[in-house]
């Protein structure tokens, strides 16, 4: 079973105890960093997000059915409190819990059915060559994303094509889409950028990232830009657990150069993955 399958199996086995993204992880056997980046890839949706999803989901089909006792509900799906469950159970749907109850399976809630993992998204992949990165200075548009909202990450990109070759101390025309500033919720910052030579003179709309000096694993990819998420899900789900290589805690990117075209999509680029060193077996 791969990481997300096994994560997606302790969240269903778990969803009327504690679950924290920490403990997760461990069941799963990997970093919490690392387990975000897959989980994300895998399904689209946070871990913890989905988690808090499912138990949710789960409380209101049995509130539906007639359940006769909220607070029981509640602490049956790892709430604390009455007054808890109904803030987390509006925020999710929109009315109470006694609404629901009330009105039974005629009010159609949209709930989070369980997922079942497919290898649909793997594709195939070279094995990766490494590098020593140097230190950059990456200049462009940022938006802060979850796994839920970054389908916006397309149009970032359109509104940052005007800026490419316009930027004051661009170096060269390769861009870069960055990941970096995760959290533990699954929000993240993506950026798409230029290198620059300084950060000064710069329109004030920019987002600025230091990239440190670092040793990455480098995944090239011919095809369309539009399989970047199987290409993701290939990397954190199949190669990255079943190798000795330690994930460091700074930014990865897409690196895309001069063999792609940016009007069709096609063509190739690539994705860099800081790597710390092997794990100690």
């Amino acid at each position: 079973m791969d990481p997300v399958g096994k994560a997606l199996w302790y969240i269903e086995n778990n969803l009327g105890g504690e679950l924290t993204l920490a403990k997760i992880a461990a069941a799963v056997g990997m970093s919490r960093f690392h387990l975000l980046r897959a989980f994300g890839a895998a399904t689209g949706s946070s871990v913890m997000e989905y988690a808090r999803r499912r138990r949710l989901s789960e409380a209101a089909k049995r509130l539906t059915a007639g359940a006769a006792d909220i607070l029981g509900v509640a602490l049956d799906h790892g709430y604390a409190s009455h007054e808890a469950f109904t803030r987390a159970f509006r925020d999710q749907f929109g009315i109470t819990p006694e609404t629901a109850r009330t009105q039974g399976e005629g009010c159609n809630l949209q709930l989070t059915e369980a997922i079942a993992m497919e290898d649909n998204l793997t594709v195939e992949l070279a094995p990766p060559r490494f590098e020593d990165g140097r230190a950059m200075l990456i200049a462009g548009l940022g938006e802060r994303y979850t796994f839920e909202t970054n389908k916006g990450i397309p149009f970032q990109w359109q509104r940052f094509s005007p800026y490419i070759g316009n930027v004051p101390g661009q170096v060269g025309r390769t861009t870069y889409g960055l990941c970096c500033n995760t959290d533990g919720q699954g929000h993240f910052d993506y950026v798409c950028g230029v290198e620059v030579s300084s950060f000064a003179d710069l329109p004030p709309e920019l987002q600025r990232v230091r990239v440190p000096a670092q040793r990455y694993a480098v995944f090239a990819y011919q095809g369309h830009v539009s399989g970047l998420r199987a290409v993701a899900y290939t990397i954190w789900n199949k190669y990255l657990p079943n190798s000795n290589l330690e994930i460091a805690d700074a930014p990865d990117f897409e690196r895309y150069g001069n063999d792609i075209d940016y009007t069709t999509g096609m063509g190739k680029f690539e994705v860099w993955v800081p790597v710390k060193a092997e794990k100690k077996k």
